[in-house]
């Protein structure tokens, strides 16, 4: 094309390479062509900000800026879209690897934790290119020596003098030829040990993370103050790939992710002092993609702060309530019902009740052709085409509707905030809740402090995330229950709408309910003529520092009909929330309605 631009001539050389480049890691490998950038306004909707090139976890698609490929890194085409497809198929492959690694990283580097995406997307460089150079043959070292002579200060540059020197050592260079800055014993030592760490974890490289991490560390807390160093940017090509994504399964920590990250130093496997060890970098065994898919182990779990840090460091921009959500949805998960299953759901059968004229405004499956046919051996679509219509009649089975539930949450100062540390309260009213919804119920959530420190869903919900914003808010006041949503709650109403469970999980506080409301009138009155019309029953869920039978109030509730459990830990609020969801809501539980 005579009149295609440089960008553009460029772009179609480098396109011709894609297929060679998925090659290099299987003839099997399957990605969409590259997204290529000519200006800055399609790196920017590309999401292509700190690098030349980039691949996006969400959509596992490789962006390339080729206005940014400077004349130094245009005969590299193959190494670099390899590289990227490494991404995709080695390190760190999805959003759930990269979230865990960043996890483990950022373990390894305390007071300078915000380093860690930087650490895992060159942690991850040094796997995938130490594979690209000795198993497939491409100049990788070329690709690193065209990006030092664009930049400035890489002399200067301590850990990238160290981080060079570990690809010298790995490929067998010549001192020098890539780590260009000054050289003492401790990045000489450095260097061997991040070596070996590659080779050694090449085939588990979730558990090198932390270890490449404690690495780093101090040369991270050396440079802090002074800002990334500019030979850094234009390698960073994943420090941003799970931005728009959700990582599953981070909730939980990792058996190997516990403790104190070991330094390399302090590895047998990598000090040298276990016989047969893989310290020797000089292997040249092929070197197999590992996906590191670790099975978590219950029992462990992040603090909502923790895991909210761990998202960000992935790339998503989400307020505390928004993680909130997030964390307690997946903590729930486990202990939801099951999905319903029945073998005939529905109340009545279906009967024919005769034809009616088809139109070509109808579906084409509706037309009954031997009616059709009977009626004029002339087929003639609009005219003479009939479609059979029904009717139903009671079916075998009555109609299974469950029970709603109206959860009320408290939230005052003895209890803790949810966006900050793990809130019991709010786990168990988000199990409770998650499988009312599953089940077909209509939620309504409270969360409450004082009298007017309420928040609720717009009345009984179907909207699982409605549900959630309320019960991850938090208030911290004093504590007083909100007589007057339960009593207007009821008052409003429907006759016909399904009966509704009141359930409450709070302290001693609920005691509250009982005082008189705004109306002057008797709360004992009003709650329990409240809980009548619910129609559905009542629970409290209480930790008491006390026996129930010592507290009179809540004696007279258990008499009035309120069902109530006691629990010593917050913790066994789950067991409680867990329990009681298949009580109420699994399949043989579903109350069968007349």
């Amino acid at each position: 094309m005579t009149d295609a631009t440089p960008l553009e001539r460029l772009r179609d050389r480098w396109a011709a390479r894609w297929p060679d480049a998925l090659a290099l890691w299987s003839p099997f490998t399957r990605l969409r062509p590259p997204v290529w950038c000519l200006t800055a306004e399609d790196e920017e909707r590309a999401g292509l900000t700190a690098s030349f090139a980039m691949i996006r976890l969400t959509d596992q698609t490789v962006v390339i800026g080729l206005r940014q490929i400077t004349p130094a890194l245009a005969p590299f085409p193959l190494e670099i879209l390899g590289h990227e497809v490494g991404h995709h198929i080695l390190c760190p492959a999805d959003l759930s690897d990269n979230a865990r690694l960043l996890a483990r990283i950022r373990r390894a580097l305390p007071t300078v934790e915000h380093h860690a995406p930087r650490v895992a997307n060159l942690y991850a460089d040094l796997l995938i290119n130490d594979r690209l150079q000795r198993a497939r043959g491409l100049d990788m070292a070329g690709v690193y020596a065209a990006i030092a002579a664009d930049a400035d200060g890489s002399a200067d540059d301590r850990f990238w003098t160290f981080y060079q020197r570990i690809y010298e050592i790995l490929w067998a260079l010549p001192s020098g030829s890539l780590a260009t800055g000054t050289r003492d014993e401790k990045v000489e030592g450095d260097a061997v040990l991040g070596a070996r760490l590659v080779r050694s974890f090449a085939g588990r490289w979730l558990d090198g993370g932390g270890r490449f991490g404690a690495l780093c560390l101090p040369y991270l807390m050396a440079e802090e103050g002074s800002g990334a160093s500019v030979v850094w940017q234009p390698w960073l090509d994943a420090v941003h790939a799970g931005a728009g994504g959700f990582p599953d399964g981070l909730t939980e920590v990792d058996p190997d992710e516990r403790g104190v990250p070991l330094h390399p130093a302090l590895d047998p496997e990598l000090n040298g002092e276990v016989p047969g060890s893989a310290a020797d970098v000089a292997a040249d065994e092929p070197l197999e993609p590992d996906g590191q898919a670790n099975s978590p182990s219950a029992g462990q779990y992040r603090e909502p702060f923790e895991y909210g840090q761990i998202l960000a460091a992935s790339g998503l921009v989400l307020t505390d309530h928004e993680v909130a959500v997030r964390y307690y949805r997946e903590r729930a998960r486990r202990q939801l019902i099951p999905f319903p299953s029945r073998a005939n759901p529905v109340a009545t059968d279906p009967l024919p009740e005769g034809v009616e004229p088809w139109s070509v405004s109808d579906p084409l499956a509706d037309i009954d052709w031997v009616e059709t046919v009977l009626r004029s051996p002339v087929v003639i679509p609009d005219v003479t085409t009939v479609r059979r219509s029904w009717g139903t009649s009671t079916g075998a089975e009555p109609e299974r509707v469950p029970v709603d539930l109206d959860l009320y949450v408290d939230s005052s100062g003895s209890m803790p905030n949810p966006q900050i540390t793990v809130s019991y309260l709010t786990l168990a009213g988000a199990i409770v809740a998650l499988s009312a919804l599953r089940a077909g119920a209509n939620v309504q959530a409270t969360l409450w402090s004082g009298v007017s420190d309420v928040t609720r869903t717009a009345g009984f919900v179907r909207d699982e995330e409605q549900v959630l914003r309320v019960l991850t808010g938090f208030y911290g006041g004093g504590t007083a229950f909100p007589i007057h949503v339960l009593r207007d709650t009821y008052a409003s109403r429907p006759a016909d709408a399904a009966p509704a469970h009141v359930l409450v999980i709070s302290d001693d506080g609920v005691t509250t309910m009982f005082d008189r409301d705004e109306r002057a009138r008797d709360g004992r009155e009003v709650v329990n003529r409240a809980i009548e019309r619910a129609g559905g029953g009542a629970t409290m869920v209480l930790n008491l520092w006390r026996e129930l039978e010592q507290d009179p109030a809540l004696v007279q509730a258990v008499v009035d009909g309120w069902d109530i459990h006691v629990v010593r830990d917050w913790a066994d609020l789950v067991a409680f929330a867990t329990a009681f969801s298949r009580r109420a809501y699994a399949d043989d539980q579903v109350e069968a309605r007349r």
